[in-house]
């Protein structure tokens, strides 16, 4: 309770710390992003041109979920890709957030218990998670090096880093990089340029 609504928000706003903020927002953004993606593949929440249905309420749930974390003094509340394991058991609908929320809330009494069991155990939940989104690489283009390429950069730099915020903000900067090497940059959306610039600016900043 020492942190509950313990916030300075002068601090914040101050050029110091501006630097910090965006540093959050950018990894924060991401983070959720790729997990939203990998967890609509496994629900077939993805439509025929890539776009994840609905995903403007999810991230306003995840947003929701940051603030509220945040005013309650506790690191920040986002979507992770262990529900993945969930979604494939068959909780696919709000109704299993509430459920999953509430036995959280209950488990609260049981966290001395939790915080005793040994690490191998989440390892071998994040193994099988793991498990169910690597059959999504059979939607990469590999035909084509300037599609197939970022994606390689994501898998590969994602565990090395431990940061999805990382290994997607590399793949936006490799596929930037080869678009215009290749001679394909007319054709990219101005938005994969937007985010390559901020993504160099974060690890800048970083």
């Amino acid at each position: 309770m020492t942190y509950l609504f313990d916030f300075d928000l002068k601090a914040a706003l101050t050029a110091s710390m501006s630097t910090v903020v965006f540093t959050l927002l950018f990894i924060d953004f991401f983070d959720t992003a790729g997990t939203l993606t990998s967890v609509a593949n496994v629900a077939g929440k993805v439509d025929s041109k890539g776009k994840v249905q609905d995903i403007n309420k999810a991230m306003l749930s995840d947003s929701v979920g940051t603030v509220a974390g945040a005013l309650m003094g506790t690191t920040t509340v986002t979507s992770y890709v262990e529900s993945g394991a969930g979604v494939k058991a068959g909780g696919r609908t709000g109704m299993t957030s509430l459920v999953i929320g509430v036995l959280f809330l209950s488990c609260l009494f049981f966290s001395p218990l939790a915080t005793s069991l040994p690490k191998e155990i989440d390892g071998a939940a994040l193994l099988y998670v793991a498990v169910l989104f690597v059959r999504n690489i059979t939607d990469i283009s590999w035909d084509d090096i300037s599609e197939s390429a970022p994606a390689v950069v994501a898998m590969i730099t994602m565990p090395l880093t431990y940061s999805i915020s990382n290994g997607i903000a590399l793949a936006f900067v490799a596929y930037a990089l080869i678009k215009i090497f290749t001679g394909k940059f007319v054709t990219t959306s101005p938005a994969i340029w937007i985010i390559a610039i901020l993504s160099v600016l974060s690890f800048v900043v970083a």
